[in-house]
């Protein structure tokens, strides 16, 4: 198996090969990829299970898969042909829910034999779920870009909930606003970013009553987003290369602009424990892997991806292991083991 090493801030390719940081590196992630053994099948959305296993899905080729960071070797479980999953994530009985995003359904799978249930969307609109995230409370937010819908799934019974998100130039054709990125905060409200225009939206649990929030450039593009552990919401701009916090107490915006400026196309995005912010450029060859520090900031640091990675759709941040998981465009699985945060001088 072929594995690819990024480490000292430049693309190194190493054959079966791991190299072992150095003092240089101390603020610098390091970052391992392994080659999915599935062509071309575009692997996406990794998400760390409760026995150490990363899962993910083949947008492309139609499966959910496991990898074993122990023993190196993927598992796979194949989908119907036109599922188009998009997202998945697993809950803490190692049940795989993913988004069947051709397909009109959430798919809730057994990790030990595969078998899937589906659960249908109640509305035929709600074509295309996209990206889901649990609440804590015993629910799936989910987002649907196409649909222009942000919904809710309650996982004990099947039952799902709809809104529909603001449409743009009167509701012609073509005017969804386009729910993308969703997070959940700390009291279980659902943020989502609306890649479609400049607008961050929120979705209130009882009542299913939407707002949403204006960014001040009308070209912004929020297309992922994280929350704090303070609540405050970080997001990336995708159209303008732009990192964003948005203050959900005031509504006030700050910008900082991407290290790889205007055409940087930031996207896949993760917050660690530290409240550090890391995401991807993907509008630069070879991707870059950038980091933030919310507390400061201040960017830490720039780190090519050794494939190449094409894009990084979407990261899962593992705190077990103080590393992030993401899949590439170039069929790779990579994880970027993260640094411990550095003390300000004078501090205990």
């Amino acid at each position: 198996m072929r594995v690819l090493t990024t480490m000292l801030g430049a693309a190194v390719l190493a054959a079966g090969l791991s190299m072992p940081a150095t003092p240089a590196t101390a603020q610098e992630p390091q970052i391992q990829e392994w080659q999915v053994p599935y062509e071309n099948s575009r692997p996406r959305d990794p998400y760390v299970a409760p026995d150490g296993r990363v899962w993910f899905v083949g947008q492309r080729t139609h499966y959910v898969a496991a990898f074993d960071p122990q023993t190196e070797e993927f598992t796979k479980f194949d989908l119907e042909d036109g599922t188009g999953p998009h997202n998945l994530i697993v809950d803490a009985d190692g049940t795989i829910w993913y988004a069947g995003n051709r397909a009109r359904h959430i798919g809730k799978v057994n990790p030990v034999t595969g078998n899937i249930e589906k659960i249908m969307m109640p509305d035929e609109r709600a074509r295309d779920p996209h990206t889901l995230v649990f609440d804590g409370k015993g629910n799936i937010w989910f987002t649907m870009q196409g649909a222009n819908m942000i919904g809710k799934l309650v996982m004990a019974t099947g039952e799902v909930s709809l809104v529909e998100a603001p449409t743009i130039d009167g509701g012609q054709r073509g005017s969804s606003s386009r729910p993308y990125g969703i997070k959940v905060d700390s009291e279980g409200r659902p943020w989502a970013v609306l890649v479609g225009t400049n607008l961050i939206a929120t979705v209130d649990p009882a009542s299913m009553e939407l707002s949403t929030y204006e960014l001040p450039a009308d070209g912004a593009r929020p297309r992922r987003l994280e929350i704090a552990s303070n609540d405050q919401i970080y997001y990336v701009d995708f159209s303008r290369g732009y990192l964003g916090h948005f203050d959900p107490v005031t509504k006030q915006v700050e910008e900082w602009q991407n290290p790889g400026g205007a055409e940087s196309r930031p996207y896949g995005m993760a917050i660690d424990r530290d409240d550090r912010v890391w995401f991807v450029e993907t509008g630069v060859s070879p991707n870059t892997f950038v980091g933030f520090d919310t507390a400061t900031e201040q960017f830490l640091s720039v780190t090519p991806i050794a494939s190449g990675a094409g894009s990084v759709r979407h990261m899962y941040y593992d705190e077990g292991t103080n590393s992030i998981w993401f899949g590439t465009d170039n069929n790779t699985l990579g994880q970027a083991k993260l640094p411990p945060k550095q003390q300000a001088v004078g501090s205990r």
